[in-house]
């Protein structure tokens, strides 16, 4: 088969003859052509789309046979067929790929690692490094790489003969045999690579470095290139627009803003916690001392007040088992304590009868109720026999 993708990679139109058409799983089929501009998945780029004739191509696959391509329909052999890819997806790839080459030809330059790992998906490229890498440091590549685009060097590609090979110094993420494909960024890059690649460096645009995590002992980089790029920043531009908006301050000043208002947040907080102690201190010394169960439901109460409740009251010996729900329509959160009960073995039975998840420890132990106030009651009353204590 003749791969245009190599031959003649801004082909976005081509003729071909059908050689072959099988049906495949899902109503799918899989067609071989003479010759395919379309580029199967491999080496971490995505696969084109595209048509063929009026058949739609949703992957493309290197098979033992040779090159599938997977259709929405079946397609005529021997019939001659003219594919279109989807070239904004292709170049898309081509900028982001090339980019990705640029990127770890000058992390390999001046830090001696290798890429392990490139996986280009529909929202970043990312890139893994066997070696760390902070976020100044990528940044510092980032520039590099851009000035190398922005001088438009070209991207070179040969099939060095057996001997040839030997004396070059190249990046592979794998053992290689047979014909192999090298392409080169003078002066940044030296890669055997069978992916597709722009012709000169200035048709990547821009590269963008949008995150850096450690992975597996090294570092995982996000990138994005060209139109991706352009997007991304669009994107995050407007957000950035519209929390300046909110905010009323300028787009170069939210950092700022939404630092105080977290910081004003806190304060706020602060208070708010130490009022709500403060109310069900008082609640709790409402409720007389007793050795017996003791349910109470309280309106409007967050799963952290219903832990605190819960202690006090269990602490406070006002039930010798308390179980506290907030909630209504059928949906009540709960917390259950006890200083002498097993409160997990209690909600794992609570949970079964009240269509009820969530769990803990012997002593607390929270959750949520998918039930009735009263069958919560009758539950409650049901399985500690003793009665309650009252219903507040």
């Amino acid at each position: 088969m003749e791969k245009l993708y190599y031959e003649k990679p801004y082909v976005k139109l081509f003729e071909a003859e059908v050689v072959e058409c099988r049906p495949d799983k899902d109503g799918k089929y899989l067609v071989r052509l003479s010759r395919t501009a379309f580029y199967p998945e491999g080496g971490g780029q995505p696969a084109d789309t595209g048509t063929l004739g009026e058949a739609l191509v949703s992957d493309v696959r290197e098979r033992p046979e040779g090159i599938v391509h997977i259709t929405d329909r079946p397609i005529p052999e021997k019939t001659l067929v003219t594919g279109t890819l989807n070239w904004e997806r292709r170049f898309s790839h081509m900028q982001n790929h090339s980019g990705e080459h640029l990127f770890s030809g000058v992390v390999h330059k001046h830090y001696g690692y290798d890429n392990i790992g490139f996986h280009m998906g529909r929202d970043e490229v990312t890139v893994d490094f066997n070696g760390l890498l902070t976020m100044e440091q990528a940044e510092e590549v980032e520039e590099e790489v851009n000035e190398l685009i922005w001088q438009n060097i070209p991207v070179l590609e040969t099939y060095p003969s057996k001997e040839e090979l030997e004396m070059l110094d190249y990046r592979s993420k794998k053992e290689l045999s047979g014909q192999v494909r090298i392409i080169e960024f003078p002066g940044a890059d030296i890669c055997a690579c069978c992916g597709t690649h722009v012709m000169t460096a200035g048709e990547i645009g821009i590269l963008k470095v949008t995150g850096v995590a450690r992975y597996k002992g090294g570092v995982r980089v996000s990138l994005l290139c060209g139109r991706q790029a352009l997007l991304d920043y669009r994107r995050k531009s407007n957000a950035v627009q519209g929390i300046s908006v909110l905010l009323s301050a300028k787009p170069d000043s939210v950092v700022e803003a939404v630092s105080k208002l977290k910081e004003d947040g806190l304060k706020k907080d602060g208070v708010l916690n130490q009022l709500t102690r403060e109310l069900l201190e008082r609640k709790t010394a409402e409720f007389p001392a007793s050795d017996s169960p003791l349910l109470v439901i309280e309106d409007n109460l967050m799963p952290a007040q219903l832990r605190l409740f819960c202690t006090m009251l269990y602490e406070e010996n006002k039930g010798s088992i308390v179980l506290v729900c907030s909630g209504g329509e059928g949906t009540y959160q709960y917390a259950a304590g006890s200083s002498a009960g097993d409160m997990r073995a209690l909600s794992r039975r609570l949970n079964e009868r009240l269509n009820g998840r969530g769990g803990g420890s012997t002593l607390l132990a929270q959750g949520t109720f998918q039930a009735s106030l009263q069958e919560i009651q009758n539950v409650f009353q049901e399985e500690l026999y003793g009665g309650l204590n009252g219903i507040k």
